[in-house]
C-alpha cells in the first residue's frame, strides 16, 4: 500500500511539474513588447522651452490650472533634483525592471488574454508612498522615488512597517497587486471571512503572475515574518474560530488583522512578534487550498462568494 501511495505521489508531482513547465513555455512564447516612458528623466533635464512639448506629450501630468512657471520652478528645485539623482542611481536605465514587467505582463496575458497593455510612465511623486502605483485603463504610473530602499534617508519618519517595502524589489509586486485588486470582485458582504477571502484571491493572483518571486516578498513580509505566520498558523486560526470572528462584521477586525499595521492585534503577548495583515495571509492559504481541491477556472474563482469557497476549500492550518 505504501508503494502504491508513493507511486501516486510521484506521478502527481510529475504531472504538476509537467503542467507547470507547459504553462511556462506557453507564457514565455507570448509576444509582449512594453514601452517604458521615462517622464522622470525627461522632466528633470528639461529646459523652460521644452515644457510645452512635455505638456503635449503627457497632458494628464500637467493640470491646466497651473502656469508653466510652476513646472520650471519645480525642475530647478534642489530637493526635486536630489530625488531625481537618487532615482537615477537606483534604477539606471530601468532594464531590469523592464524585463520583470515584461515577464509579469506575459503571465497576466496568459491568464487574462483580453488584458490591454497600458502606457507605462515613470514619475517622481515627491515620495507619495500611498500612491506608488496608479493604474487606469490606458496608463500605469510608477513613482520611482518610492522604491529607493527601505533604509533610504528620504524615508525617515515613515513607519518601519511601510518603509520596509519601499525598495525596487517591490515594484513588480505592487504592479501585480494593483492589477489583481482590479480583477477581484469586492463583495458587499463585510464579514471578516469575506475580507480574508477577498485578499486571499488577490494574493493568489499575484502568486500566479509572479511565480519566481518569494512568498514573503509577494505578501510584503520579511522572511522571518512569513516564518512566524506559518509556525503560528494553527493558533491564529483557533483564535479566530474560538472568538467567533469569521462571520463577524465588526469593523475593528479589519483594523486589527487586514489593514497595513506594524503587527496584528490579538491583544496577547505575541502581538509584537506578529506581522500585520495576518488575515490577508490566512485568506491566501484558504484560497490556495480551495484551488488545490476544486477544478474551477480563474474567472469562476473571482466571482465565487466567500462562504461557498471556504466550505469547499478543505482548509486545514499548518501544524506547529
Amino acid at each position: 500500500m505504501k508503494k502504491i501511495a508513493l507511486g501516486f505521489l510521484i506521478f502527481a508531482c510529475f504531472f504538476a511539474c509537467k503542467n507547470e513547465d507547459s504553462n511556462r513555455e506557453a507564457i514565455d512564447s507570448i509576444p509582449i513588447e512594453i514601452q517604458i516612458h521615462r517622464f522622470d528623466r525627461e522632466f528633470a533635464v528639461a529646459s523652460p522651452t521644452e515644457i510645452p512639448a512635455l505638456k503635449s506629450k503627457y497632458p494628464y501630468l500637467f493640470p491646466k490650472q497651473y502656469p508653466d512657471s510652476i513646472w520650471t520652478n519645480k525642475i530647478k528645485d534642489t530637493l526635486f533634483q536630489l530625488l531625481y539623482k537618487n532615482v537615477d542611481s537606483v534604477f539606471g536605465n530601468f532594464e531590469t525592471q523592464k524585463a520583470e514587467l515584461t515577464d509579469f505582463y506575459k503571465h497576466l496575458k496568459f491568464y487574462f488574454p483580453k488584458t490591454q497593455i497600458p502606457q507605462i510612465i515613470t514619475v517622481i511623486s515627491e515620495v507619495d508612498y500611498a500612491n506608488k502605483v496608479i493604474l487606469t485603463d490606458s496608463l500605469l504610473l510608477l513613482s520611482l522615488d518610492t522604491y529607493l530602499g527601505s533604509e533610504h534617508p528620504f524615508y525617515e519618519g515613515i513607519p518601519r512597517y511601510l518603509s520596509s517595502n519601499l525598495k525596487k524589489e517591490n515594484l513588480p509586486v505592487d504592479v501585480a497587486l494593483e492589477y489583481a485588486s482590479h480583477l477581484v470582485n469586492q463583495k458587499s458582504d463585510r464579514t471578516f471571512l469575506s475580507q480574508m477571502v477577498y485578499w486571499g484571491k488577490v494574493h493568489y493572483l499575484v502568486d500566479l503572475f509572479l511565480p519566481d518571486k518569494s512568498g514573503a516578498l509577494k505578501l510584503g513580509y520579511r522572511e522571518e515574518e512569513l516564518a512566524w505566520a506559518k509556525e503560528n498558523e494553527t493558533y491564529i486560526w483557533l483564535y479566530f474560530v474560538d472568538g467567533e470572528m469569521l462571520y463577524s462584521s465588526d469593523s475593528s477586525l479589519t483594523e486589527r488583522f487586514i489593514n497595513p499595521a506594524p503587527f496584528s492585534k490579538f491583544y496577547l503577548e505575541i502581538d509584537q512578534d506578529s506581522p500585520g495583515r495576518i488575515g490577508q495571509y490566512l485568506g491566501w492559504r484558504i484560497v490556495d487550498s480551495f484551488m488545490k481541491n476544486n477544478p474551477i477556472s480563474l474567472q469562476e474563482l473571482l466571482t465565487l462568494d466567500a462562504q461557498t469557497l471556504f466550505e469547499k476549500s478543505k482548509f486545514k492550518p499548518l501544524k506547529p
